[in-house]
């Protein structure tokens, strides 16, 4: 009998204004429940005799307290379908009748329902008008679509077989770039395009990359790097058509042999056919500019190091241009359009920019701006790929471009791994200087043999940092684990340190000195201010670069002997050096990290110790050393951190001059001669603020002057 009076009093939330409270319009739900209670108990009450009035009586509200309707919400929270004796119970407790407390559960179960129905229609409405867009977007891709044969305008629809054919393979490639990136859905149905076409170059944005102001002028260097921005959302589709098929040519550029590949005359090396590539690969990133020269090279070799570790050290720009600081002065990934699937690098994909470099002044730096593509092909089988993307920002500056370059890795066991390095760049090479000429075109300065030679140096490093099985037996061998990482550390910190103080790298300008003893000494400021790891003040570099008729093994022995020292070290003043302590890291004796004193007749000079760390591979090897503080050395020998050692590195970079006779590389003791580079890095005045003044310069000058002599002597006299 209460069931229609309970629908009459059911208050809809849509027919009140936004400005009525939640508990104003509870109040006014529960006066209507009440009074209809109220109404059926009068009229009930008053039903027998002549009392009857035939007159509606007039209702009676009763609003319901603060307390009770506080005291119904929060049981409504615990449990919104009470049961009658839970209705009683509640009742009871506040002064209610049972059906007052049902009606008004009821009502809250409405509005709550309605709440949650609005909601949905706001979340269907935005949806909706998503979805709408996107078919917009749709129809308008649609309605600019070009036919692949003609560039003309193309109907949906109207297709003929080929076209078909190409728009099935398409869709093969489409199918791998989704696993790429969801960049690629948006873009489904686009034709592909040759790559000379790519989009019209954009108006580049600036990007500081930390270049000093007024640097790089050599050469038009530098120009591109500060030049070049992350890609535009239209360049995408076109960067990852381009990274595929960059993957494709890499993995049969590694696997095929002749006619494409041709064995040298010594069959050492192999040449590439550059007519029978452009038979196989007609597609690409256009024709040779002119006056560019060809550098290819593909080399294979098996390092101490698991695929999966090998992938995370190239698809991680940090490490990768740790790992080969001697090849790459400065790297910087500018956009990650894809971080892989399934929690690995397989899809990832990444646009950068790097510069490689050769330790020497003379050698022109290469920049590059490319995309890195990551693919796992098999199970244990990974291939990295760098193509250029130079179509897309055209510069003048441009002197070298990547064309399908990188690395297939495949696993081995016991934790190996074989590496077959393909390096494919065309590069204009006028800037470098004749001393380096024979190297550079040999292939050698930046080919595959040097980056397969740095990284099987660098995986056999690394294995010695997390080496547990040391003898003790040896004398002077650091035995403690974490002392042992914490100097190798410090150790490739120096050595990083060298490598990007001594190139021809944009990041700094050289002046070169005239009048002096030694070949073109070329130098170089820098100021030192809140840097923990270098010694505050003004820092003064010299460098020089210059031909010994002495083989790169011999030069190598000589210089990183502590015995033949003092014949070339003037700081050391003829004190006689000692090897304290030193660690292993590689099959070669001579690739280790040592702890030098230097017992001067001085007692001033007491406490100097020299870290030194000697490395050598087929291509390149490095005496590298600095002063550092006892008490330092103290903390890092016993596990502490290394970070706050300050270093002013200073050392030698050896490479083979180039000739056939040096083919054989650094471990070669054939009659080649060697590019020996020496660079010092010396603190001047430790006040950053200071002025230079001639008089450092000319002692800094005189110091590189007479270590080029005595090397000289001394070899000579060796060679003699």
């Amino acid at each position: 009998m209460f069931q229609p009076n309970m629908m009459e009093g059911q208050l809809h939330p849509l027919e009140m204004t936004q400005n009525t409270s939640e508990s104003e319009i509870a109040r006014m739900r529960d006066e209507e429940f009440d009074s209809t209670t109220k109404s059926g108990s009068d009229n009930h009450e008053g039903a027998s005799g002549d009392d009857q009035d035939p007159r509606p009586k007039k209702k009676r509200y009763h609003r319901h307290t603060q307390h009770q309707i506080h005291e119904m919400e929060a049981f409504f929270k615990e449990c919104p379908h009470p049961d009658d004796k839970q209705r009683k119970e509640l009742g009871r407790e506040l002064g209610l009748e049972p059906l007052q407390v049902k009606f008004w559960f009821q009502n809250k179960r409405t509005q709550m329902k309605t709440q949650h129905e609005r909601q949905e229609n706001t979340q269907l409405r935005a949806e909706n008008e998503k979805l709408r867009a996107d078919n917009m977007r749709f129809r308008e891709a649609l309605s600019t679509a070009s036919c692949p044969n003609c560039g003309g305008p193309t109907a949906v629809g109207q297709m003929s077989f080929d076209e078909h054919h190409l728009r099935l393979e398409n869709a093969r490639l489409r199918e791998e770039i989704d696993r790429i990136s969801a960049i690629a859905a948006k873009y489904v149905g686009k034709p592909v395009v040759n790559y000379p076409l790519l989009s019209s170059p954009m108006p580049p944005r600036p990007l500081d990359f930390g270049a000093q102001p007024g640097t790089g002028e050599m050469y038009g260097a530098g120009d591109l790097l500060r030049s070049i921005s992350a890609p535009s959302e239209a360049d995408k589709p076109m960067i990852i058509e381009l990274a595929v098929a960059a993957m494709e040519e890499l993995i049969r550029m590694a696997q095929m042999g002749e006619p494409l590949w041709m064995t040298s005359l010594d069959c050492t090396t192999s040449m590439l056919n550059e007519e029978e590539y452009i038979r196989t690969f007609p597609r690409g990133i256009g024709p040779k500019p002119t006056g560019f020269k060809c550098e290819a090279s593909r080399e294979t070799a098996v390092v101490i190091m698991n695929h999966i570790n090998l992938v995370e050290i190239l698809m991680d720009v940090h490490q990768w241009s740790t790992v080969f600081s001697g090849i790459v002065s400065k790297a910087t990934t500018l956009d990650v359009l894809s971080t892989g699937v399934a929690g690995n690098y397989n899809g990832a994909l990444q646009v950068m920019t790097a510069e490689f470099q050769v330790p020497s002044p003379l050698v022109p730096t290469r920049e590059s701006y490319y995309v890195r593509y990551c693919k796992q092909h098999a199970e244990g089988t990974w291939a990295v790929v760098d193509v250029s993307l130079d179509n897309l920002r055209p510069s003048p500056t441009v002197r070298c471009r990547r064309r399908p370059s990188g690395c297939l890795i495949q696993e081995m066991p016991n934790g190996y791994s074989k590496v077959t390095w393909v390096e494919h760049v065309e590069v204009d090479d006028r800037g470098v200087h004749n001393l380096y000429k024979q190297l550079v075109s040999s292939g050698h300065a930046f080919g595959a043999k040097r980056w397969i030679a740095t990284l099987d140096r660098q995986c056999e490093r690394l294995a010695s940092v997390m080496a547990t099985n040391i003898t003790t037996g040896d004398v002077g061998v650091i035995t403690n684990q974490d002392g042992r990482k914490s100097m190798l550390k410090l150790a490739e910190r120096m050595v990083i340190s060298f490598c990007a103080g001594v190139s021809a790298s944009t990041a700094h300008t050289w002046t070169t000195l005239s009048g002096t003893g030694a070949d073109d000494v070329r130098v170089m400021t820098r100021k030192s201010v809140d840097d923990p790891g270098r010694p505050p003040g003004i820092v003064l570099s010299a460098a020089t670069s210059f031909w010994l008729p002495v083989s790169p093994k011999r030069v190598f022995d000589f210089l990183r002997d502590e015995n033949s020292r003092s014949e070339w070290d003037i700081l050391s003043n003829g004190g006689v050096v000692q090897e304290m302590a030193h660690i292993a890291n590689g099959r070669d004796t001579g690739n280790c990290v040592s702890l030098l004193r230097v017992n001067s007749a001085n007692s001033s000079q007491s406490n100097m110790l020299i870290l030194q760390e000697s490395c050598a591979d087929p291509t390149a090897s490095f005496v590298i050393y600095a002063p550092v503080d006892i008490v330092a050395m103290n903390v890092v020998l016993n596990g502490g951190d290394p970070d706050y050692v300050a270093l002013l590195p200073s050392g030698f970079a050896i490479l083979p001059d180039g000739t056939p006779a040096s083919a054989g590389g650094i471990g070669d003791a054939g009659s080649a001669g060697s590019l020996l580079t020496v660079a010092f890095q010396i603190l001047v005045d430790s006040v950053p603020t200071a002025k230079l003044s001639l008089g450092s310069v000319a002692t800094v000058n005189n110091l590189i002057a007479c270590t080029v002599e005595r090397i000289k002597a001394s070899l000579s006299c060796e060679n003699a």
